[in-house]
């Protein structure tokens, strides 16, 4: 229904099939059907609850017209039909009900058109030409007006640096203010906090593609993932801690492959530890957010992720974020910092306790929870700076020379002025 058109998977799929539950709309439907050169054999008595039963067993068609007058809770009943239906299928509903209301949910659901009763032969041609023009240039596909795929992920140096509170930040901000098609990927199958930070179940569709990877198409992204907001879909996991992670890595690349047909946006939430385990990860990945806290131990395992970076993934634009920080009581100050990584921090984050806590108590994410403080509006310049580094823009990541201090002080002045006074205070009275 909603889920992403993809070329060629129409090729064993019926041109159209209908489920419709009174025989007055067979008989208004038949001849339409007849005339765009479809089967008439297709036109099915029965209604919504009908149809997700054959479609379970089957492939859905291009076009699909489903009878809702003997439906309890059509909207419920639509999320059951979209469970069957392949990605692309277009759904166009028929009913007795006369509420805009209705109309305007169901197509917020997925369907493309809805149909009032009685039907007439002019109404009902009308929608299936329609439908027929929007499956064969479904325009969330048309290539000259896709927009470039940007696939970020966000490593913490330690953990609990907060690197999973950024990014989901960034990943409701892109779907909620940017309006992009996001997906998060929250790759900590057994403690991931993605889920849990935007008030969310997690579900089983992570574990089940690790376990069965060869399940894993459009199809499989529409039903495993969940949605936070209209452009905003996550895939987690709490998988038990008595399941080890068994998988070579296979499902999380062609996880990422279809994150790049089905969104405009992929935010991977990345465990430091998968860059050693699944170092192939990167290989579409546009760029790599190192979040870092002003510690010892991070600057530490900074240069060496920063290394491995330049190393395995040249490719990866690599920013530095210092979150949590703290004036006057930093293990390290910034200056240090960056001269230990030899690189510039591009983005502070100050700490915010009171924010944290206002997320958590609100169930949402911290950007969204926190617009107006420093900490939510640093995020949002960190967004704006990942959309623009995807168009081609360039951020300035080296470090100038440092100059020391000895070299800003003009000693020969200092020590003829310093030794004019000792000359003055041994000169008699």
């Amino acid at each position: 229904m909603n889920a992403p058109w993809k070329p060629g998977v129409q090729g064993n799929r019926d041109p159209f099939n209908a489920f419709i539950c009174d025989d007055a709309a067979l008989d208004v439907l038949r001849p339409v059907v007849i005339e765009l050169g479809w089967q008439p054999e297709k036109c099915n008595k029965g209604g919504l609850r009908n149809a997700v039963q054959s479609l379970s067993i089957s492939a859905s068609p291009n076009i699909l017209m489903v009878d809702l007058s003997e439906s309890g809770d059509p909207l419920s009943d639509i999320n059951a039909l979209a469970e069957v239906c392949e990605p692309g299928t277009v759904v166009i509903a028929v009913g007795q009900v006369n509420d805009v209301r209705l109309y305007r949910d169901l197509l917020a659901s997925g369907i493309h058109d809805y149909l009032l009763k009685p039907l007439s032969p002019a109404q009902v041609r009308d929608s299936l030409v329609n439908a027929q023009a929007v499956f064969a240039n479904p325009k969330q596909h048309d290539p000259s007006v896709a927009k470039k795929h940007i696939s970020t992920a966000v490593i913490g140096t330690r953990g609990g640096c907060g690197a999973s509170t950024l990014a989901t930040s960034l990943a409701w901000l892109f779907s909620a203010d940017e309006k992009r098609p996001t997906a998060l990927l929250d790759l900590d199958v057994h403690f991931g906090t993605g889920a849990l930070a935007l008030d969310l179940e997690p579900g089983r569709g992570l574990t089940d593609a690790i376990e069965n990877p060869g399940r894993i198409d459009g199809l499989f992204i529409e039903r495993a993932m969940i949605r936070a907001n209209d452009h905003l879909a996550i895939l987690s996991a709490e998988a038990p801690m008595n399941s080890p992670l068994m998988t070579d890595g296979a499902a999380f690349v062609q996880l990422e492959e279809e994150f790049r047909v089905a969104f405009e946006m992929t935010v991977i939430d990345m465990p430091r530890n998968m860059l050693i385990n699944f170092p192939n990860l990167l290989t579409d990945v546009n760029v790599a957010l190192v979040v870092v806290e002003m510690t010892l131990a991070s600057a530490r395992d900074t240069i060496r992720i920063l290394s491995w970076l330049k190393a395995n993934a040249a490719h990866v634009q690599p920013l530095i974020v210092a979150n949590k920080v703290q004036s006057g009581v930093a293990e390290i100050n910034k200056a240090d910092f960056e001269a230990s990584i030899e690189r510039k921090i591009n983005f502070t984050i100050p700490y915010d306790v009171k924010a944290a806590t206002n997320a958590a108590k609100l169930g949402q994410t911290f950007a969204d929870a926190n617009r107006a403080s420093k900490a939510g509006a640093a995020i949002r310049d960190i967004a704006k700076s990942v959309l623009g580094v995807g168009d081609g823009e360039e951020i300035e990541t080296s470090l100038k020379p440092k100059t020391s201090l000895l070299g800003k002080l003009d000693l020969k002045s200092m020590l003829s002025s310093s030794k004019g006074k000792k000359e003055t205070a041994k000169a008699p009275a």
